[in-house]
């Protein structure tokens, strides 16, 4: 039994009877008790707050409540966080991508689909300014997939895949694979929309959805984002054989491969260019 103050003030016992009053500093009880009142008599200081107190006693006073009796304070707070631009307006055909094997999978299971992935780092202010519209293109265009992919938490992911500069966009369908890559802005847009027309009519690719590029799984597998066991089934014959060598016995670092991936910086940190 608890009666809860305007100052979150709560008084409990086991009487028969609690009675609250929501005038400001009065509360009764009464068990046997017809009247124990608080008022603004006396004062006394109750956790840094003032509480005014008196007792009134009655013809009927007879109390044969407990000894135990408890006076305890309690506060809550609830705090909910805001949506950063990057999640607000997100339509259901727009999925945030949070680690490399989310993203090759992804791919892979989007059929003949058009999935566009957009590169954009929550710093960036021409990925803040382009989302709206982004987030527009997606719901006149359901039948896409648009993946969205934090520059900052998938940082090593973005270097191997030479994504240099934000935002930055990908088109992939089906057994084509990569169709575009490009980079623009609200000033820009119109490169988007092209891309969109051209590409988002549906089509019926012949075998499975080819996904990343086999030079940029050997580029994750290398650095160990993903797993070394990766087909490779789009590997033509003398390539096939290397590539699994490399991707199931380990790397040399005299293959030719190997030597053009860290040519062009696979594995180097650099820097990227924001909008």
């Amino acid at each position: 039994m608890a009666c809860c103050l305007k100052t979150g003030f709560y008084v409990s016992g086991s009487s028969d009877t609690l009675l609250g009053c929501r005038a400001k500093g009065s509360l009764g009880v009464s068990p046997s008790v017809e009247a124990l009142q608080l008022s603004n008599s006396r004062s006394k200081d109750f956790m840094g707050k003032q509480l005014d107190y008196s007792v009134q006693n009655s013809t009927y006073w007879d109390v044969k409540a407990p000894t135990t009796f408890s006076v305890k304070a309690q506060a809550s707070i609830s705090v909910s966080r805001a949506l950063r631009w990057w999640e607000k307006t997100l339509k259901p055909n727009m999925i945030e991508i949070h680690s490399v094997q989310e993203l090759v999978d992804s791919l892979l299971n989007a059929g003949d689909r058009l999935v566009i992935v957009d590169f954009y780092s929550p710093g960036c202010g021409g990925c803040k300014a382009l989302h709206p519209k982004i987030c527009q293109l997606a719901e006149s265009n359901p039948n896409a997939i648009f993946l969205k992919v934090n520059y900052e938490e998938l940082k090593p992911m973005c270097y191997s895949l030479h994504i240099h500069v934000l935002p930055f966009f990908r088109f992939y369908r089906g057994a084509e694979g990569r169709l575009c890559s490009f980079s623009c802005t609200n000033a820009t847009i119109k490169k988007f929309k092209d891309a969109l027309a051209k590409y988002g009519t549906e089509g019926c690719s012949l075998g499975p959805a080819r996904g990343l590029e086999e030079s940029e799984l050997l580029a994750l597998a290398s650095s160990g984002q993903i797993s070394r066991n990766v087909p490779l089934e789009y590997a033509t014959e003398k390539k096939d054989k290397q590539l699994q060598d490399v991707v199931l016995n380990g790397f040399d670092l005299s293959s030719p491969v190997v030597k053009d991936e860290k040519k062009r910086g696979v594995n180097g940190g650099s820097a990227v260019v924001m909008a």
